[in-house]
């Protein structure tokens, strides 16, 4: 039981840190550094338990989620070297990359690339019609509708980490099982 309560929190820990990253994220453009580290914190510590501990075969071998992390963090730095994302944003997707390893990282990319689209496509409608009479100084919706060229792509990092948990079976009842069988 003390396996799946680490597990379990682990997973909860990453994903309500990144709802507070996505929402600092709306509200006024920034990620800090500290929700990466949690997430990369998270996941260290819910793989080395669960491998030290006999249950290493729900996530998938150490070098896949490396290599993740390493692959999203050259195409995301090399995206904020020419000013694409923010750093922030880098730092979100590579994090949660190492959470997908590489079986996990092309459904990661397609679900984070499809809401960037809606959030694109939102951008666009906020910036010409002005929807919002008084949006909150600062924050994405008045940057957009003042007529910055701007995405929260922290949200998009963040649905598509979900997706990819409920892809990959993070989330799943037989993944639960592993713990009880045992």
């Amino acid at each position: 039981m003390f396996f799946l309560i680490v597990y379990l929190t682990s997973i909860f820990v990453v994903l309500g840190v990144g709802a507070v990253a996505a929402h600092s994220d709306v509200k006024g453009m920034t990620i800090p550094n500290m929700y990466s580290l949690i997430i990369m914190g998270a996941f260290a510590v819910s793989f080395g338990v669960l491998w030290l501990g006999g249950y290493g075969q729900v996530f998938f071998p150490l070098l896949s989620h490396i290599l993740a992390f390493l692959i999203v963090f050259g195409l995301t730095a090399a995206l904020f070297a020419f000013k694409l994302i923010g750093a922030g944003d880098s730092k979100l997707a590579s994090v949660y990359a190492l959470w997908m390893g590489m079986p996990g990282l092309i459904p990661f990319l397609f679900y984070m690339a499809l809401v960037g689209g809606v959030l694109g496509l939102v951008a666009i409608i906020l910036q010409k019609f002005k929807p919002v009479k008084s949006p909150k100084p600062d924050s994405w919706i008045a940057q957009v509708q003042g007529g910055a060229s701007k995405v929260p792509y922290g949200v998009a990092i963040v649905i598509g980490a979900l997706a990819s948990f409920l892809k990959i079976g993070y989330l799943n009842v037989d993944n639960f099982s592993l713990f009880i069988a045992s």
